[in-house]
């Protein structure tokens, strides 16, 4: 399945501004990058709640009907889990803008966007697993 995502230049953009919120904890960079999705697909922005955790740790975010958004704070995501590293926040951003932007069949979309996202963003992403989204070229249920 193919998906418009941002150009290139765009999304080196916007994951530059989210790597860079994570770090530094600078809200306006995550406005920003938000913002820039938005303006590409024509969104309005979505609502967005921070959260020291969710379902009892095991999910970095959930969206809503509503299109509120509810993410783990980066400054949480670093504490006490297995995993924490920048990059799965970021890809959990992009997860939740994929529910966010593609609504109906939710968690199969928002695999494949996520992965576009990333696509060509970083070099060392450049594996099968990038190509063929996250669950290794295998069609969700």
């Amino acid at each position: 399945m193919r998906m418009a995502v941002p150009p290139l230049k765009d999304r080196k953009v916007i994951h530059r501004l989210l790597s860079e919120y994570f770090r530094e904890h600078k809200v306006s960079r995550f406005n920003k990058a938000i913002s820039e999705i938005c303006r590409f697909y024509r969104l309005r922005r979505p609502r967005i709640e921070w959260f020291e955790y969710l379902d009892w740790g095991r999910t970095a975010g959930r969206t809503f009907e509503d299109g509120t958004i509810c993410l783990v704070h980066p400054e949480n995501w670093k504490r006490g889990r297995k995993y924490n590293s920048e990059e799965q926040w970021i890809n959990a951003v992009y997860h939740e803008m994929g529910h966010y932007i593609l609504w109906t069949d939710a968690e199969a979309k928002a695999d494949i966007f996520a992965a576009q996202m990333e696509q060509s963003v970083l070099p060392e992403r450049r594996g099968p697993r990038a190509a063929n989204g996250r669950n290794g070229g295998r069609r969700a249920a």
